[in-house]
């Protein structure tokens, strides 16, 4: 018998992986499931997005392997939309890497960065992926509380205790999944000077700035921010666009050419269609994003009316896709969302899945069209 790598063993299989297995299996057995867990978007691509791919698919000679950097007019489109809606300048040659989904950087990064033994800080709660590529470069997660009266912010006072000798990344994620919280322009100067302070490269993973959101922001933007620190964005959320993977890593010269010696081993380049369909994205005016925001304000309502009548409480000036709820005291979450699936045939996540500090909360996902968050609404009343 052949082995598995000794890397697997402190790697599960992703939460959603498994939970989907049994949701399909609960459907084939006629329950009438509804899946307010998973936050991928219900609403169709922007109609000019989809006729750029038709039209570039058509061409003959689009068909073949592409450049690693991407068509240089695909890296013009992210400086320019990252100039009017971040107010951040990029070099085209130098500080922008188009990416097969931003979640495929995230492994990228660690492995142009991370040797046996570096030290990763992690949100508690955050993405679970952060900690499974740490676990698969063979680094050590490190963990940092993010705690609901701190506004999920990093307490940098108890992150200056910790011995930070060994720490090469710090992974954070504003807006935050799957709390929503906003970052502040305090928040990202604080970052910048404690990654100085301590040679920290800060990674912000930035998917969530134009949904719910009127006021996006990239670290980027920030003084010194392209000295310390890189950002992962994508066309997933904010262009409804999650299954065509189109991702991108800003940040200075000498941090993108590393994360490219990873990633120009990794694949042969965006298919070119695709690049053109999200260069039709870029280039959309900004009321794209507010009839998108009108359907998801509209959905976040009904789902707020669920919370009450679970008595769960919430922050009505989070963004993002997702409603984050705390609990009822004394109540267990994980009770809570297995009632919910076995009782009402309704899936939520549980916030454990996303760190200890989400044990008392539960995830609610906007991907659903409003009738059935009605019908969720329907039957826990």
């Amino acid at each position: 018998m052949i082995h598995a790598a000794n890397r697997l063993n402190n790697v599960k299989e992703y939460y959603f992986s498994t939970k989907l297995r049994e949701v399909r299996e609960l459907i084939s057995q006629g329950k009438p499931i509804i899946n307010l867990g998973i936050g991928s978007p219900d609403l169709p691509p922007p109609v000019e997005v989809v006729n750029a791919l038709n039209n570039a698919s058509s061409q003959n000679n689009n068909h073949g392997y592409q450049s690693y950097q991407g068509v240089p007019e695909f890296r013009q489109e992210i400086s320019n939309f990252y100039k009017k809606h971040y107010h951040v300048d990029l070099n085209i040659n130098s500080d922008i890497l188009p990416l097969m989904g931003s979640k495929e950087g995230i492994l990228h990064i660690s492995m142009a960065f991370l040797n046996v033994g570096d030290e990763v800080l992690i949100p508690n709660p955050g993405y679970p992926t952060y900690t499974s590529v740490t676990n698969l470069v063979e680094a050590k997660s490190v963990y940092y509380d993010l705690k609901e009266e701190n506004n999920w912010f990093p307490d940098f006072n108890k992150l200056e205790k910790l011995n930070l000798s060994k720490v090469k990344i710090m992974w954070v994620n504003y807006p935050h999944m799957p709390t929503g919280a906003n970052p502040s322009d305090e928040l990202f100067e604080t970052l910048i000077s404690f990654a100085k302070k301590h040679n920290i490269l800060i990674v912000n993973d930035n998917p969530y700035s134009f949904v719910l959101n009127d006021n996006p922001k990239s670290i980027l933007a920030f003084k010194g921010a392209k000295d310390v620190a890189i950002e992962l964005n994508s066309l997933s959320k904010s262009f409804n666009m999650a299954g065509w993977r189109v991702g991108m890593v800003l940040g200075n010269k000498e941090n993108i050419n590393r994360i490219l010696q990873v990633k120009s081993n990794m694949d042969s380049g965006m298919y070119f269609g695709i690049q053109q369909g999200a260069i039709a994205a870029l280039k959309l005016p900004s009321i794209w994003f507010k009839k998108m925001n009108d359907i998801y304000r509209s959905r976040r309502i009904i789902v707020w009316e669920i919370c009450d009548i679970l008595d769960c409480s919430y922050d009505k000036n989070s963004v993002g896709l997702f409603v984050w709820a705390k609990v009822p005291k004394g109540k267990s979450a994980i009770d809570l969302t297995d009632d919910l699936l076995y009782k009402h045939n309704v899936f939520i996540a549980p916030g454990k899945i996303f760190g200890t500090n989400g044990e008392d909360y539960i995830r609610f996902s906007l991907c659903v069209e409003e009738s059935k968050i009605k019908e969720v609404l329907s039957r826990v009343s």
